[in-house]
């Protein structure tokens, strides 16, 4: 079905039912478009979005990129940012990076071959990050969530703040000896975390050594590897900072094979504060991150960028969610 046989349908020129079935219908009467687009769901009509984005060079798609969409998290900010873009006339395209850099750079391409109009990027790297100089160089908007680099729009949780809250509590509650499993470096949430989390212990006057922190994958696997590796090393610690819900649930697992009890003999603390954290056998202190509202903040600070609004980095601000795994050991 094309606009021309709706056209002769309804006896006016191609143009006519064009902006009768735009959006905004503007230079058609009330009357006029609303009989014409009473016909074109008679007969079936469907817009093409293709056509569309060659005739207008504007698409209404917004990209999203993040490291994994399986991970909770990540999930929920898609969610929250995909029903803001839907709410302000957009579609949304997402695509999973697995954090590979060249995977990142095809994915966006793609996404541009398809005239993506903006971009919400989870999986920004701190080592060197070649998509998002990429899209600044070529004047594409994008506004950064999850992670953040200095210089750029973005929309996170205030990391180095919440690293902060964990360490206030294990020396509120009277940890001196702690280790950190800390992440890969090129992801800023993991670097912030850990930052206010070792510095809010010096500012305490007690040292975390270098050997008491320990990078890892970030999730169960690098949680219990990491927390293996520290307990090994270093026997006498009694609490344990995960840089997120996942690596702490593996921590857990580490714990034991060691001979611990995680909520009796160490004190283990994660960070996004998942609903599982809550449900756990041992319910576990995490960190919690307003995920929702950075997807549905980031997704706003894309659409005020699209329209010709600056937006400066915005951070949230995270709340400590205190529970058994920190609450009830005995020291």
């Amino acid at each position: 079905m094309t606009l021309a046989q709706i056209a002769k349908r309804a006896g006016v020129h191609i143009s006519t039912v064009s902006r009768a079935l735009a959006l905004n219908s503007t230079g058609v009467g009330l009357d006029t478009a609303t009989r014409i687009r009473a016909i074109a769901e008679e007969m079936g009509y469907h817009p093409d979005p293709a056509a569309s984005a060659l005739r207008t060079r504007r698409s209404g798609a917004l990209g999203i990129i993040v490291p994994r969409i399986t991970d909770y998290v990540l999930a929920r900010i898609y969610e929250s940012a995909d029903d803001a873009a839907h709410a302000r006339g957009y579609t949304t395209l997402v695509a999973n990076s697995n954090d590979d850099p060249g995977l990142r750079m095809e994915r966006l391409e793609k996404m541009l071959a398809r005239r993506v109009e903006g971009f919400l990027i989870g999986d920004a790297r701190l080592d060197g990050d070649d998509l998002v100089q990429a899209l600044k160089r070529r004047g594409i908007p994008y506004v950064l969530v999850n992670r953040r680099l200095r210089g750029h729009p973005s929309v996170t949780t205030d990391d180095v703040r919440g690293g902060r809250l964990a360490g206030e509590h294990l020396i509120g509650l009277g940890h001196r000896n702690v280790g950190v499993i800390a992440g890969p470096e090129y992801a800023s949430t993991c670097v912030e975390r850990t930052h206010g989390f070792v510095e809010r212990f010096l500012s305490a006057g007690i040292s975390v050594p270098d050997s008491c922190v320990q990078p890892s994958a970030p999730d169960g696997e690098g949680g219990h590897a990491g927390a293996d590796a520290l307990l090994t090393r270093h026997p006498e610690i009694t609490a344990l900072f995960a840089i997120n819900d996942f690596a702490a649930i593996g921590a857990v697992g580490a714990a034991r094979e060691h001979g611990r009890i995680v909520g009796r003999d160490i004190a283990v603390i994660g960070y996004n504060d998942i609903p599982l954290m809550s449900w756990l056998p041992v319910p576990m202190s995490s960190i919690a991150s307003p995920m929702d509202e950075m997807g549905r903040r980031g997704s706003e600070a894309l659409h005020d960028i699209l329209t010709g609004v600056d937006r400066e980095p915005e951070l949230l601000e995270p709340t400590l969610q205190a529970r058994d795994s920190t609450l009830r050991v005995e020291l």
